[in-house]
């Protein structure tokens, strides 16, 4: 009897390996297709569900790349992630701006302040050529500019070598002479009488900028809010022990920027009255770091905790009353204690409301399934904290400019 070939055996045996290797190669690529599908609410692993009426569009213990990559593509958490994350970029664009415009700006209030005090004095010519130099109030400073038409119009401050409000006020004072020498009274003893009255008039503005370390605590936590915000939301999906350290880091944003903001009005509003300082700036500081601390504990992630978690943070913010009051008692009669007071009602009603949005989870419990991927209520929320922060932005600016020029 034949026995059959070796060689075709070996073909055989090529075949059914080949097969094989094609099957499971095969399997491998549907298994990963179906295993990176977006899942429904029940498909959800515990830890997971967090909102009933989002009825689909899931990432559900993705591996870590596919979690990443996911950052540009469609899910229920797409723009969640996207509207913090474009909010830091915006907080860190405003940083970088403020530590270089901001003094700039201060100088040019000076030169504004340094006008109207000229007028009072009763120097009416200087005052009507030193004006001419100055833009209007509502565009931002060239200062370059500024130098220029000086130089034009009052040549004794061609010495200039650097601008700034400071600079062009000193060098006022000391150029007399070449300012006077158009008029007719000349002498030693009225120049002498006019630098006298001039540095009587420039006295009250010395200039000795305050600390800025407030408004920059205020933007670091604001965006260290915001993208612990944006990376939670992006990795919450991975793994149950990944999500627990994101969402800890996530709350610890939110008590960080609730508790930062604080720092500009309080200290700014305070900071000739150093025991209330202290006093507000630890009050909120140790309740942000209770805040941070009570979160740590694993039921305060639990849904039915939802209205308490809001409720905290909310307190939190309820808890600026206190010396906003304080101040327009103080400041009754500053026009920026009221510029500033308006502000800060608007962004503490922006941060209510996103807040409430949030607890109620509006719109999505009036039409489960129809806001998974747009519209629901926590992107809501992200859109009003980022407006309620830029509005706070502005707060501090008026803080740093009042104190910049007027002091205690």
């Amino acid at each position: 009897m034949l026995s059959s070939s070796p060689t075709l055996n070996n073909h055989a045996d090529c075949e059914d390996l080949d097969k094989i290797s094609s099957k499971q190669k095969r399997g491998k690529k549907l298994w990963r297709k179906v295993r990176y599908q977006l899942v429904e609410y029940h498909s959800l692993p515990t830890f997971l569900r967090d909102n009933e009426y989002i009825l689909g569009h899931y990432r559900s213990e993705w591996p870590l790349k596919q979690v990443l990559l996911s950052i540009f593509t469609i899910h229920n958490e797409t723009l969640n992630v996207w509207t913090h994350l474009i909010g830091f970029f915006l907080f860190l664009s405003l940083t970088v701006y403020t530590a270089m415009k901001v003094p700039d700006v201060v100088d040019y209030y000076t030169l504004q302040k340094f006008a109207e005090m000229l007028k009072k004095a009763g120097l009416h010519d200087i005052h009507s050529r030193f004006v001419k130099c100055l833009p209007s109030l509502s565009n931002m400073p060239d200062f370059s500019k500024i130098r220029g038409e000086l130089k034009a119009s009052l040549p004794y401050i061609n010495s200039l070598s650097s601008v700034s409000g400071w600079h062009i006020l000193e060098h006022f004072s000391n150029h007399l002479p070449e300012c006077f020498s158009h008029f007719n009274h000349t002498s030693d003893k009225f120049l002498w009488s006019m630098k006298n009255d001039l540095l009587n008039t420039i006295a009250p503005l010395s200039f000795h900028p305050i600390t800025r370390w407030p408004f920059y605590a205020f933007l670091g936590g604001a965006m260290f809010c915001l993208l612990a915000s944006s990376t939670c939301h992006l990795l919450c999906c991975h793994s149950e022990r990944l999500s627990y350290i994101m969402l800890r880091l996530d709350y610890a944003g939110i008590a960080a920027l609730i508790a930062t903001s604080f720092y500009p009005p309080v200290y700014y509003s305070f900071m000739c009255n150093p025991f209330f300082c202290y006093l507000y700036l630890s009050f909120i500081t140790i309740l942000g770091i209770a805040t941070i601390i009570f979160s740590l504990f694993p039921v305060f992630q639990n849904p039915e905790y939802r209205t308490i978690r809001a409720s905290l943070f909310f307190g939190m913010g309820i808890s600026g009353v206190a010396p906003i009051l304080h101040k327009l008692i103080l400041y009754s009669n500053q026009p920026e204690a009221l510029q500033t007071t308006g502000y800060e009602i608007l962004m503490g009603a922006l941060y209510g409301l996103g807040a409430l949005i949030y607890a109620k989870r509006i719109p999505e419990r009036w039409r489960p399934g129809k806001f998974d991927i747009a519209g629901h209520s926590h992107q809501l929320f992200h859109i009003l904290v980022v407006a309620g922060a830029y509005t706070h932005y502005h707060t501090g600016l008026v803080y740093l400019k009042w104190r910049d020029l007027h002091g205690c």
